[in-house]
């Protein structure tokens, strides 16, 4: 039935059928259509008494390919492993080299731990699979070297003209904290400020990137929409939480990327619950499901909800992301989700691949 989508004689065609039936009948909040809707057609090999299927796919997503996998080795009751082959593409047309999609992260207001989450999604995108790199444009209170773990640490520069960025467990980064000291940018005025982001972009040598988060500075004033108007980025990412006066601020962002005709990816709640540690029962301390709601009235997708939890805080501090120090934690879990959710989001509204694009039809008449 199905093996035309296979060159391998040596899988049963009974464990190829079901394969295929598995795939075919597939569908998440990643492959809302399917996965054999956006990738490639399947390739089957048997390795070592381990069934192999390669496929390509345009966003990166090992955390649902190993639990798909999972599902398959118990189907088959044979070791079977989805192996991706991530085709990672610009959305957007941009002259800065070696880097395919820009990715801001921001909020209407402070406090409400968009750097937090800005490196924590850095690092679970690269757990899903793909290339990062991280950019502090909060030129006023630069935080990423503290959350690095690169406090103290300075860039170096081959030629007296670009700089090499940092590296913090596989995660490029490059900020001004690497540059100034802690107090000096804080004087700076706005267009200083412009003309020093600016050059944190254009003068670093990236290395080849699927994504760069920007961390960008809270608010929606002035400093804020010239970043926007001056970075190529493809997309936005609005942290919020529950509380009713961050919400109206995290509106404010949306409608500031409106009228800067950046994309907004979608909504993510940070604090959005607080977990007992004796019990185990949900506490709504800032309101319930106002990121809903706010996601749902503005037409984006909540990205994700992120819980209130002390090691997170203390993680960051410590400049150990959640992410890395444990890999099979919840928190590690809901990030990675969260980076999936971001990555798919990306492709099905702004990549001229994805299903959602409209044809353009012409007539003969």
């Amino acid at each position: 039935m199905f093996s035309k989508f296979f060159s391998s004689k040596t899988v049963p065609q009974e464990s190829q059928d079901l394969i295929m039936s598995f795939l075919t009948e597939y569908h998440s909040d990643c492959f809302p259509d399917g996965i054999l809707k956006i990738s490639s057609v399947p390739h089957i090999v048997l390795i070592d008494s381990c069934i192999v299927i390669n496929v390509d796919l345009p966003f990166p997503c090992d955390g649902e390919l190993d639990e798909m996998s999972d599902a398959l080795t118990e189907l088959l009751n044979q070791t079977t492993i989805i192996k991706p082959d991530y085709q990672i593409k610009p959305v957007r047309q941009h002259s800065l080299k070696g880097i395919s999609n820009i990715i801001a992260v921001t909020s209407g207001k402070g406090g409400v731990g968009k750097s937090t989450t800005a490196v924590n999604l850095a690092y679970a995108l690269i757990a899903e699979g793909s290339t990062v790199g991280i950019l502090d444009a909060d030129i006023y209170g630069p935080s990423l070297p503290t959350m690095l773990g690169l406090k103290g640490q300075q860039p170096s520069s081959s030629n007296g003209k670009s700089i090499t960025p940092l590296d913090a467990n596989g995660l490029t980064a490059m900020s001004v904290g690497f540059l100034v000291g802690d107090e000096d940018a804080t004087v700076w005025r706005g267009p200083m400020a412009s003309r020093a982001f600016s050059q944190l972009l254009n003068e670093t040598l990236w290395p080849d990137l699927d994504y760069l988060i920007v961390d960008m500075p809270p608010g929606t004033g002035d400093i804020q929409l010239t970043l926007s108007q001056s970075v190529p980025v493809a997309a936005a990412i609005v942290v919020t939480t529950p509380q009713d006066i961050a919400l109206t601020d995290a509106i404010k962002g949306i409608t500031m990327f409106d009228k800067v005709k950046v994309p907004v990816l979608g909504l993510v709640e940070n604090m959005s619950y607080h977990v007992c540690e004796n019990c185990g029962h949900q506490s709504h301390l800032f309101g319930e499901n106002g990121g809903v709601h706010t996601a749902k009235d503005k037409d984006i997708p909540l990205l994700g909800q992120l819980p209130l939890n002390i090691n997170i805080r203390q993680d960051v501090d410590n400049g150990n992301a959640s992410v890395l120090q444990n890999s099979t934690s919840d928190i590690t879990l809901l990030y990675r989700k969260l980076a999936r959710n971001v990555a798919s989001e990306l492709f099905y509204q702004l990549d001229a691949r994805s299903p959602n694009t409209a044809e353009i039809c012409f007539s003969n008449e």
